[in-house]
């Protein structure tokens, strides 16, 4: 029974103690950071029905992209289609539950495509629980064919929900850095953005600079991104993704612009208004609040050593950043306009790049280790209850929250005869089900948007 497994999972997840915040103990499934894996729960999902070709090739589809956003989250295993036994024809008959029973799904979702002759489709599905026999859940989405995929998310994410207890994240996009070789055999660094499963992807910006350490947007209608020009200037853009206007930030007098990589990406506040912004002034590295209304630049942090990489906890309230004030880079939480500061790592190495998680009670971090190697990992906010790696490599870096902050997406390097080659992989805060995803070619900077509204 599903409500019989939840509890197992919940009573095995309660042991929890090391990173997760006190708040959230009560929630119904969580991924565990201390003992590791979970059993997966199997789940039936035949192809969704249709009355013609039209709508149930559609069906095919959206069944297909539900099964990989599931499987992928490490939480699910699809049954095999081949096993099924009872082939679904109508969803609002009630399934014969014993032959989803005889093979071992817990839980069953079947649905429905109609497109009408204005060529409008809606998507209706029913999620049951084989064992109790009941419906879990039924809705319907209503939209052009062409944005089937988008629906196939947002039942993706409606699913994960019911049976989890906790938000969902398929229905977001991760913009990055695309690499590729040109003609002349130097490296091109171009803006790109895709479905969180790889799905969609698209280049925003041309040849004529190197795009790095692109940042999303509260709205997800907006990024910012560093741009590396011909002349050795560096300089942060806002790039508006409805219209592809760019904007250049920091012109009006503002502190210059250094070329230090990661201390360059403005990230947005949690309520889209300002950025907050690392720059050079006066030998060192400070930490900005950038007003975007008003266009006025404030510095919050002014020490003699380099702060950078701030990034905003999701209430507003609080900032993590770098710092090397106590001899070598570690992280600091601080409060908006800088004051308290509060150092949160404190093992040898140096830190760089925290990213706040969305749920508030982690900070992302990479450390670089002694002998070179990389380690991606996750400290409570308060830096109480020490650390947890989730990945030891060649090259980390740039870690990016999933919207319901159970998964990062960070940059790999790995070396070969031909130099680093990079590309993107995701983990979950258990340290497991990691897995690269698909991009064409070489590429890094992933910054995953919140939930598409």
């Amino acid at each position: 029974m599903i409500i019989a497994r939840l509890a197992r999972l919940a009573a095995l997840l309660a042991a929890l103690a090391l990173l997760a915040a006190p708040a959230l103990a009560q929630t119904p499934l969580r991924v565990d950071v201390t003992d590791g894996h979970l059993d997966p729960m199997p789940v039936a999902i035949p192809d969704f029905i249709g009355a013609d070709r039209r709508a149930a090739d559609a069906g095919a589809d959206i069944a297909r992209v539900i099964n990989n956003n599931l499987a992928n989250s490490g939480l699910f295993t699809p049954v095999d289609p081949d096993a099924f036994i009872e082939q679904i024809e109508n969803i609002d008959l009630r399934p014969r539950f014993g032959d989803w029973r005889v093979i071992n799904a817990s839980a069953l979702l079947v649905g429905r495509v109609t497109i009408d002759g204005e060529d409008r489709m809606q998507i209706s599905f029913r999620l049951w629980d084989t064992a109790t026999e009941q419906q879990l859940l039924g809705l319907q989405f209503a939209t052009t064919p062409d944005n089937w995929r988008r629906i196939a998310h947002k039942v993706s994410d409606a699913v994960y929900e019911r049976l989890t207890g906790e938000q969902g994240y398929f229905d977001s996009r991760i913009v990055y850095v695309a690499e590729s070789t040109g003609a002349d055999g130097q490296t091109l660094r171009r803006l790109a953005v895709m479905d969180q499963d790889g799905a969609n992807p698209s280049l925003l910006t041309d040849r004529t600079y190197m795009a790095l350490l692109p940042n999303y947007s509260p709205s997800t209608q907006q990024i910012t991104f560093v741009a590396q020009r011909e002349d050795g200037r560096n300089m942060s853009y806002l790039y508006d993704l409805a219209t592809g206007r760019r904007e250049s930030l920091f012109d009006g007098g503002g502190p210059s612009i250094s070329g230090e990589g990661q201390s360059l990406a403005p990230r947005f506040a949690p309520d889209g208004r300002s950025l907050v912004v690392a720059a050079e002034r006066h030998g060192s590295h400070h930490i900005f609040r950038y007003d975007l209304r008003s266009r006025i630049l404030r510095q919050i942090t002014n020490h003699p050593a380099d702060d950078v990489s701030p990034s905003y906890a999701p209430g507003g309230d609080q900032i993590v950043f770098s710092s090397n004030r106590s001899g070598r880079s570690q992280l600091y939480v601080m409060t908006a306009d800088g004051a308290d500061v509060t150092r949160i790592t404190f093992a040898e190495g140096q830190y760089y790049a925290p990213a706040w998680s969305p749920r508030g009670d982690l900070v992302a971090f990479v450390r670089q280790q002694a002998g070179g190697r990389f380690a991606l990992g996750v400290v409570r906010a308060d830096g109480s209850g020490g650390e947890r790696i989730l990945y030891e490599g060649y090259f980390v870096d740039s870690p990016t929250w999933a919207p319901n902050g159970r998964i990062l997406a960070f940059t790999r390097g790995d070396f070969d005869r031909n130099g680093t080659q990079y590309s993107i992989w995701s983990v979950d805060l258990a340290g497991f089900n990691l897995r690269r995803l698909p991009t064409q070619g070489a590429a890094s900077d992933p910054a995953w948007s919140p939930l598409i509204e």
